[in-house]
């Protein structure tokens, strides 16, 4: 079988490198700019230091914060308005996954043309859309390097997922702790696990490798490890830099290897019951995780390793195990709902959901193959 493994983004990584800014601009000879903005950010320390950067080296500059959690095509059309009004040649986004989607595909439209919808599926443009400068202001999707953005069609209630693994990362990412330091606790512990999903399931795909599996690692040894320091405090920058880290690491692998039904049964969680992405998948985790066990123990018992989890010695079933109680007692100190029923969740919709579930053949990824039977329980378990 042959795989391949490639990262097209130049990454900028520490406290202050928000600063590179000045030096990524001149590189590409920009003098016009669309910036897409986490309205929370407007009046912060660190968007203000970022205007000033831009002001000292004469950018013309569009602004555009109208973004809410899980964007619609609405908004994308919204904010392309904005960007092709401006004439911009490149797209700054600050903000987590749903403002670096949106200007992910604001730049597939500037140069592709069209509407969003025509790219849903698997490298459906081919054109590169605007250089894009990408300041994630949370530790989650990783959407700053991952080859997907993720757009809601509210007509049909789907989420649409627009992947080219070699065209849709950003060609330059800035991962700078202070842009975390205001991030809510309950957002920075759903996003976290979010990251934490990204790399656990990358590591278990049917598509992952040897690269991959490293990379997996050092990411799920990251986020496990820091992520109740950062939740606990926002100001640690150690903790914001390696999940900074760890949630980017993640972002380069899943979109290379595929995901798996955690991350399906929460695209259907979502957006049935309008749910953040991340709160979707923190609440499935832990029952996919027991449910995937079966299919790749030894796999497991090095998340357990990972996780910090005492298994030396012991047989590969029970160390996998030692994984699933770590994964669960994770998501309980983060203080993520346990069933699905305490975030809305209604069981009339299960059937139809766990058909969708099953019809997004994420069997291509998922380590154990699950029937529309077997959707319908972990839904019932989940609840």
């Amino acid at each position: 079988m042959i795989t391949s493994f490639f990262c097209p983004t130049t990454i900028y990584m520490g406290e202050g490198s928000y600063k590179k800014i000045a030096e990524v601009i001149t590189k590409l000879a920009c003098q016009r700019i669309f910036i897409a903005l986490d309205a929370a950010l407007l009046k912060s320390e660190f968007y203000a230091g970022i205007a000033n950067l831009l002001q000292e080296a004469n950018v013309s500059t569009a602004l555009f914060t109208e973004i809410e959690p899980d964007p619609s095509a609405h908004t994308v059309e919204k904010a392309f308005a904005v960007c092709h009004a401006h004439k911009a040649t490149v797209i700054l986004a600050i903000g987590g996954g749903s403002t670096i989607d949106v200007a992910k595909a604001v730049g597939i439209l500037a140069t592709n043309g069209g509407r969003i919808h025509d790219y849903e599926g698997i490298e459906k443009f081919s054109i590169p859309g605007l250089p894009l400068i990408a300041i994630p202001t949370t530790a989650g999707t990783g959407s700053e390097v991952s080859g997907s953005c993720v757009i809601t069609d509210t007509e049909k209630n789907l989420k649409m997922s627009i992947r080219h693994a070699s065209l849709n990362p950003a060609p330059f990412a800035i991962l700078d702790p202070l842009a975390l330091r205001t991030v809510p606790a309950h957002v920075a512990a759903h996003s976290g696990i979010d990251a934490f999903v990204h790399a656990f399931e990358s590591y278990i795909s049917l598509g992952s490798n040897l690269m991959t599996d490293a990379i997996n690692l050092q990411a799920m040894a990251l986020l496990a490890g820091n992520i109740r320091q950062f939740v606990a405090n926002r100001q640690n920058t150690t903790a914001a830099m390696n999940m900074l880290c760890g949630s980017a690491l993640a972002g380069i692998t899943f979109g290379q290897t595929g995901l798996g039904n955690v991350h399906c049964m929460a695209r259907f969680v979502g957006a049935e019951f309008h749910l953040s992405h991340g709160l979707s998948n923190a609440v499935c985790l832990p029952h996919v995780a027991k449910f995937n066990l079966l299919a790749v123990p030894e796999k497991f018992a090095q998340v357990a390793q990972v996780m910090g989890c005492p298994v030396l010695g012991l047989p590969t079933l029970q160390a996998a195990q030692a994984a699933v109680e770590a994964i669960t007692v994770l998501c309980s100190d983060l203080s993520i709902p346990a069933r699905l029923r305490d975030v809305g969740a209604k069981q009339e919709y299960f059937d139809d959901m766990a058909a969708a579930c099953f019809a997004a053949n994420y069997n291509r990824w998922n380590p154990r193959h699950t029937t529309v039977a077997d959707f319908r329980l972990l839904f019932d378990q989940a609840y």
